[in-house]
């Protein structure tokens, strides 16, 4: 069959699995109903077993917890509620004698209010750290520019004290860096040297793409349309996220993580924009600026996208846009985005099935806690909200809200990782009170303890293919070839390596699909009892996937 090849090399970040871990949901090891840095250190064992391969830390510096350690005031220490910095060093300690990489999530782009750079800048115009944040004149009633915030409404704050407007691009209480001041650049960097010595493997970096904006502050052009990863808007907001000024500075950072040596400590970039934006803060050609960048546009994946035609137009433009060295980031959700499970109706065969696509495709998958399990968004009135996104949406119904796919309240997806079928799903004893409330609607079938025990669980399909992806070249380092020739109702591919050839083919249509093959395979896996691989056959029921192996003289 007709066929296009894409080409792998292979260092150890091409080939790794990321597991996000949101610390503050995902297991309470000293009882006060808050996840802490000892119950990622008591739960590594699972993720070894499960066969992740690196882990992303979200924040547990020390913070006033406004935006739950997105807003830093210490980027050199723990949060009492996590724990110590020893409890840190032993989490390292312990995840890389078990073979595990370690990311830690780190916010470069703005800090607390409270952090004491800012509370010295907002004082006048004329102290020490006056220009490490982004001021500019205006008057009281009139902002600058018409520059936005990500979660919405607009990204300047007046200040009384200097008689200025601030920049804060994501919340109000989270004023942006600037880092056009060389003095800001130095401290920054030095920081992320120290952290690099403590022994972390690499970063991932918040709202990387809105780190530079332009010089000028010039207006975002009138231009309607939808940003901000799917967001619909008035304004292009060019002037603020990807400016061009970012590129060389993406450099300068993969400068400084090179200073390390080997093995390469990386750097994984949220960018919000489109793929050449992606592609040019990754180096471009050169591929000298960050290791990584998220591709989010599988972070909805709306009714119309759930299909076979889609996928394969998706693996052709990724393939096409991020040939080696680059490597795509597959992704599905993370703590800012509506579960997985409940985007997509909680249809566990579809679950099952882009479970296969994420950790057999050519490129980097990223699973946030519980995704595994497929853990639901736990309804939580406005009226009940922690999250600051909430309240500044706060006059958008709850109806309204579950109608629509953004989220506005980012409480219902970080709920408690449910680990058992217990009181408080075994997140914290059954005494404590979780920070926020456990899913009880589902944690009876979607816990660790009980989908360990099915051998036809989610559960145990992940451990499945992080296995065969662990083991097989083919799988973590081999070409993709795009199969064009088959079925409406099919998407497939092969990855090769050397004399391995594996196939992998999903049928998205409700009957079962017929497929020639062209010699003998070994059915590896398939998310149906009832697929077969017959000696020049795949059997493969509807809303179905499958690996199979072909025979070392085979090619696809």
């Amino acid at each position: 069959m007709p066929c296009r090849i894409y080409g792998m090399t292979t260092p150890w970040w091409h080939k790794t699995t990321i597991y996000q871990i949101y610390p503050r949901s995902f297991y309470d090891a000293n009882g006060d109903g808050i996840g802490d840095l000892r119950g990622i250190i008591q739960k590594l064992e699972y993720i070894q077993d499960l066969g992740f391969e690196t882990i992303w830390i979200s924040p547990f510096y020390p913070s006033p917890l406004a935006d739950h350690g997105y807003d830093i005031t210490d980027y050199d220490g723990v949060a009492a509620e996590y724990g110590t910095m020893e409890d840190l060093d032993e989490l390292l300690e312990e995840a890389h004698r078990r073979g595990l990489k370690v990311l830690l999530d780190m916010v470069l782009s703005h800090t607390s209010d409270q952090h004491p750079w800012f509370l010295e800048s907002r004082q006048s115009q004329n102290n020490p750290k006056s220009d490490w944040y982004i001021w500019r004149e205006g008057s009281e009633r009139r902002p600058p520019n018409n520059w936005v915030a990500y979660p919405g409404g607009g990204a300047w704050h007046y200040g009384k004290e200097r008689g200025q407007w601030y920049l804060a691009s994501f919340l109000p209480f989270q004023p942006d860096l600037n880092w056009r001041n060389p003095e800001v650049k130095a401290a920054m960097f030095d920081m992320v040297r120290r952290w690099l010595r403590r022994g972390v493997d690499g970063f991932r970096l918040d709202l990387f793409s809105a780190l530079m904006k332009d010089a000028q502050f010039r207006n975002n052009p009138f231009k309607p349309g939808l940003y901000d990863g799917g967001r619909p808007g008035l304004y292009n907001p060019c002037m603020q996220h990807n400016h061009p000024d970012i590129f060389p500075f993406c450099k300068e950072l993969r400068n400084v993580m090179r200073e390390f040596g080997e093995p390469e400590r990386i750097l994984l970039g949220e960018v919000i924009g489109d793929k050449a934006d992606v592609r040019q803060l990754l180096g471009g050609e050169t591929n000298d600026g960050l290791n990584l960048g998220f591709l989010f546009d599988m972070i909805f994946l709306l009714p119309w996208q759930r299909r076979a035609k889609w996928f394969h137009h998706l693996v052709t433009e990724f393939e096409r846009d991020f040939p080696p060295p680059f490597q795509p980031t597959y992704v599905y959700g993370n703590h800012d985005m509506r579960r997985l499970m409940s985007r997509i109706g909680n249809d566990m065969e579809l679950a099952k099935m882009l479970a296969v696509f994420q950790l057999t495709a050519r490129g980097v998958p990223t699973v946030y806690m519980g995704e595994e399990i497929g853990m639901t968004d736990l309804f939580i009135p406005k009226s009940h909200a922690q999250d600051p996104v909430s309240k500044l949406w706060d006059k958008v119904p709850d109806t309204v809200r579950n109608w629509l796919p953004i989220n506005l309240n980012r409480d219902m997806n970080r709920t408690p990782m449910q680990w058992t079928a217990g009181e408080n799903a075994g997140f914290c004893p059954p005494d404590a009170k979780p920070w926020l409330p456990v899913n009880e609607a589902n944690k009876g079938e979607r816990n660790v303890e009980s989908q360990s025990a099915d051998p036809r669980s989610l559960l145990n399909l992940y451990r499945a293919l992080l296995k065969l992806r662990r083991e097989l070249p083919a799988l973590h380092e081999g070409t993709l070839t795009l199969l064009d020739d088959i079925p409406a109702q099919m998407f497939g591919y092969s990855r090769n390596h050397g004399t391995q050839s594996i196939t992998t083919l999903f049928n998205f249509g409700k009957r079962d699909a017929h497929l020639p093959l062209h010699g003998a395979g070994a059915l590896l896996l398939s998310t149906s009892e009832h697929a077969r691989v017959a000696p020049q056959a795949v059997i493969l029921p509807g809303r179905s996937a499958l690996l199979v192996r072909l025979n070392p003289a085979q090619g696809s």
